[in-house]
């Protein structure tokens, strides 16, 4: 059984209090407290922004060692440039996380599509060639024509995981294409019944490599409370 790592997308919701957070708790304390619950993080603030070094630096003195953070790759990689001629862009991004890959806690890093960035082969193929090997790389398609066993193959051939996101309107059919796997769960409600089926997949995808699960809900603690039941519920972790 490989590792799991669960936990929802972004941490400061005050909102949260008093399910998750304690009601007194200050925002300040917000990430700290998260980290003693759940072990990884989904970052949606890189998509708008570099991270600078001084707030990696808090984060990292902020979580215990074992905690991941992913990161979602900056737009002007995937709807600006949409994928094209961004090796540079890329790097880029990568250097301004170096922080967090020195500490050990660089999870994987999201690149998400704009749902009207359709199929292409041969821009998936220039922008896979670009990505460095070492790093885990995740890709969430949001236009349904990217679902092809060719992109498949080539992810598969480059070690990237397609990203397994589902929300109300569009679910990800579940392919591993890599010795990772990552999912975002984004739909309204998840049923108790609904909660034990992601927990199978889960243990199913453990058995192959690490797995990275976020849910979303940051009007509720919905979410939060849910990746901590899954950590609790899947053999071995």
């Amino acid at each position: 059984m490989h590792k799991l790592y669960a936990g929802t997308s972004g941490w400061a919701y005050p909102l949260w209090k008093p399910a998750f957070y304690p009601a007194k708790l200050a925002s300040s304390k917000f990430l700290s407290h998260y980290a003693t619950r759940l072990n990884s993080v989904e970052v949606n603030y890189t998509f708008r922004a570099f991270p600078t070094e001084k707030l990696l630096t808090g984060w990292i003195a902020q979580t215990p060692d074992g905690f991941l953070f992913s990161m979602k790759a900056h737009q002007s990689i995937t709807h600006v440039k949409r994928l094209r001629s961004v090796t540079k862009n890329t790097l880029d991004f990568l250097t301004a996380l170096r922080p967090l890959t020195d500490a050990g806690k660089l999870g994987p890093v999201l690149f998400q599509l704009p749902p009207n960035l359709k199929y292409d082969l041969a821009l998936l193929d220039e922008f896979l060639a670009g990505l460095p090997r070492q790093m885990r790389s995740t890709m969430e398609f949001r236009n349904e024509s990217w679902f092809r066993d060719d992109v498949f193959e080539h992810m598969r051939n480059a070690n990237v995981a397609l990203c397994i996101a589902e929300s109300d309107d569009l679910e990800t059919p579940q392919v591993s294409t890599a010795d990772f796997s990552c999912m975002r769960l984004r739909k309204t409600e998840y049923s108790p019944k609904v909660r034990k089926e992601i927990a199978k997949t889960v243990e199913d995808l453990a058995a192959k490599g690490d797995v990275f699960t976020y849910f979303k809900h940051e009007d509720t603690p919905d979410g939060a409370l849910y990746a901590e039941e899954l950590l609790k519920s899947v053999k071995g972790n």
